[in-house]
């Protein structure tokens, strides 16, 4: 059979795609190396619970137009993101807000506080940050460094903050409120029921084929369809042939425990060096469970090889030098289009995932 696209990968990119193109008659081969759909957002249940298996997925948007397109699939909760730091015997609020503020000086007023701030950053006197500790300090001050960044920032990249470029933290925001809740964003919330069902909700009616990976599928299928929209590594498509480009990885030590409740909150984030992992993820209260049990996912970031999932590119000046001679390549292909966070080495939030596929339905399938 020949289809109108061959779309390789079934997270949330190619699954937009993919029911777009159906809504226009067009007909959609999903292949996926992994045997699940959903990519990274997939939710595997574990006795009622839906654990987020390759790290917490919780979606926030202020783009009305993209909130009400996801709405379609799934009907979202009322949760809101508000991680806990733990450093060393200490609890502390994230983001830095004035109830992080007030645990770290013992400070009530937002005046107490800026004053605090600006009175560590003039001791320290940096003009011109060379480094990633130095573009720190020279934002928030020595303790909000010492205690919530510097540590978690270094396990993340596998390497002190003193070898780190000063442009991968170009602010970090400090809120003079009395408010825990992460993101800024108007819309916020976790689907009910998990990803996993939206995923499916696209691709109803579509044809998928699991574990199948797409350099061997082509081999044998050349002509399966008219286009491919390409998901994955832009660079394992040219077969690495102008080097490889690097990421950081995630790799998740998830078990279920016989209590009803182990941290109290979803996300807590370790920010001392010496604990090994970045946080502790429990998936139930994502969706503010009642289970007897619970799952939790320890999450440790680590250098990225070829054959494990690539998860955060390293967008210095030498890889997306890199990337942008990869995608010169690409402008060249005349039935190919490449997309998502793989394709075009680009960390996306969820709804720039799915602002970025309607874009491109709207170019590709006018």
């Amino acid at each position: 059979m020949r289809y109108d696209y061959l779309i390789v990968g079934a997270g949330l990119f190619g699954s937009v795609f993919a029911y777009e193109a159906k809504k226009r008659g067009k007909k959609c081969l999903v292949i996926d190396k992994r045997s699940h759909i959903g990519g990274n957002i997939y939710c595997e249940n574990r006795n009622g619970i839906n654990v987020h298996l390759y790290g917490a997925h919780i979606f926030h948007t202020s783009n009305k137009e993209v909130w009400d397109y996801i709405n379609q699939f799934a009907e979202f909760n009322n949760y809101i993101n508000s991680p806990i730091a733990v450093y060393k015997d200490e609890l502390y609020n994230m983001p830095f807000n004035m109830n992080t503020f007030s645990k770290l000086w013992g400070i009530r007023t937002p005046d107490e506080a800026k004053a605090k701030i600006a009175e560590q950053i003039a001791e320290l006197n940096i003009t011109e940050p060379k480094n990633l500790e130095e573009q720190a300090l020279s934002l928030v001050g020595r303790d909000v460094y010492e205690k919530l960044v510097k540590g978690y920032t270094e396990k993340q990249w596998g390497r002190p903050c003193t070898e780190l470029p000063a442009f991968i933290i170009k602010r970090l925001p400090l809120r003079f409120t009395y408010d825990n809740n992460y993101f800024n964003d108007r819309y916020q919330g976790i689907p009910m029921g998990g990803y996993t069902k939206i995923v499916e909700k696209m691709l109803d009616g579509i044809d998928v084929k699991l574990d199948t990976d797409y350099f061997e599928f082509i081999e044998n299928h050349q002509d399966v369809a008219e286009k491919t929209i390409f998901t994955g590594m832009i660079d394992e498509f040219y077969h690495y042939q102008l080097g490889t480009l690097q990421y950081r990885t995630v790799r998740f030590e998830t078990e279920e425990l016989d209590c009803e409740n182990y941290q109290g909150n979803a996300v807590v984030n370790y920010t001392d060096r010496e604990v090994p992992y970045t946080r502790i993820i429990e998936h139930k209260h994502f969706e503010f469970g009642k289970q007897e049990t619970t799952v939790i996912s320890r999450e440790y970031s680590s250098e990225w090889k070829p054959g494990i999932e690539p998860y955060y590119p390293i967008n210095d000046e030498k890889n997306n030098s890199l990337f942008e001679k990869y995608r010169e390549l690409a402008d060249k292909e005349s039935n190919v289009i490449f997309g998502g966070r793989l394709g075009n080495y680009k960390y996306y939030d969820m709804d720039k995932v799915i602002e970025a596929a309607l874009e491109l339905v709207n170019k590709e399938l006018k």
